[in-house]
């Protein structure tokens, strides 16, 4: 089956630009913040402004990464630099786990003495939070769908904006009711739907970093496309893993038979054809045996018990 990643193409420096815009407006209401939170007395605010920092470090990673994932390869990193966004978005997801327990511990808190809050200071400079929490998604919404690293940074901001609109409710319930308690009880909420976010998606910058196979491509119908060439015997030894997010990559031990010795160069190319064509696979390293002298009792994946060797 093919496999296609469907993912979004946009021009490198227009990326950057628009990371790079998201990161001056959290900078910036990070100051709003902090600055707002000391003149009103509120500790909710200056405790946003805190996790809006956090987003902003996640972008200034995410920048980064994306400057050094186009590096070319060279001695010290023969497979390039584009992994780095992989450790990117592993960074930011376990931010966001940090976070969402720190939310809960100070919603719980607060849930037991609720502190007194100036409403109006609140409700105003949580809209301002969910503006720029808003442009930050935008910008980098259609950037996400073909990077893990700016998924997990798109996702930080949606969290964040959900936050401010939470920040919004209950400062508007503080002014008409003086419900304080609503506010932690809202944060808990919102920390809850973090953590669910980013356990989700942890597990697949984990995956990648483990060198595990692609998730979207059929391992057996891989190892069938390959023994389904003529002049192929068997297989053994198959790594199937990822260079970087988009670029699947196959090595393993093709035992050919006694015709198909006599045609190595041929095989290969048909073999690379076919993962090309059926997979997406565009890098493949194949090791050729006789079937008369291959490895007897290999595994199909890996290399068996380093004791064997």
């Amino acid at each position: 089956m093919p496999h296609d990643h469907g993912h979004a193409h946009i021009d490198p420096d227009s990326g950057d630009r628009r990371v790079s815009i998201a990161i001056w407006a959290n900078g910036l209401l990070t100051v709003a913040q902090i600055v707002g939170g000391i003149l009103s007395g509120s500790l909710a605010l200056i405790a946003d402004a805190l996790h809006n920092f956090s987003d902003m470090a996640s972008l200034v990673i995410a920048f980064a990464a994306r400057k050094i994932a186009r590096r070319p390869a060279d001695e010290r990193m023969t497979f390039g630099y584009g992994r780095v966004e992989i450790v990117a978005a592993l960074i930011n997801y376990t931010t966001l786990i940090l976070i969402g327990f720190y939310l809960i511990y100070e919603g719980v808190m607060r849930m037991i003495d609720p502190p007194e809050v100036q409403g109006w200071t609140v409700v105003i400079l949580g809209g301002v939070a969910l503006v720029v929490d808003t442009l930050t998604a935008l910008l980098t919404y259609s950037m996400q769908k073909g990077s893990v690293n700016i998924r997990a940074l798109f996702l930080h901001n949606l969290s964040d904006a959900l936050a401010s609109v939470a920040v919004i409710v209950g400062g508007s319930l503080i002014i008409l009711y003086d419900m304080r308690w609503v506010d932690p009880a809202i944060t808990i909420g919102i920390a809850l739907y973090i953590l669910y976010l980013a356990f989700t998606e942890i597990g697949g910058p984990i995956r990648t970093l483990m060198l595990g196979s692609p998730p979207d491509i059929d391992n057996q119908a891989v190892c069938a496309a390959v023994r389904s060439v003529d002049g192929v015997s068997d297989l053994h030894h198959v790594h199937l893993w990822q260079m970087q997010e988009h670029n699947a990559a196959l090595d393993c031990h093709v035992v050919l038979t006694a015709d198909g010795w006599n045609q190595i160069e041929e095989i290969k190319a048909a073999i690379k054809d076919r993962l090309k064509e059926d997979f997406s696979i565009g890098h493949s390293t194949l090791e050729f045996e006789h079937e008369a002298r291959a490895h007897e009792n290999a595994n199909l994946y890996g290399h068996g018990n380093p004791d064997e060797w």
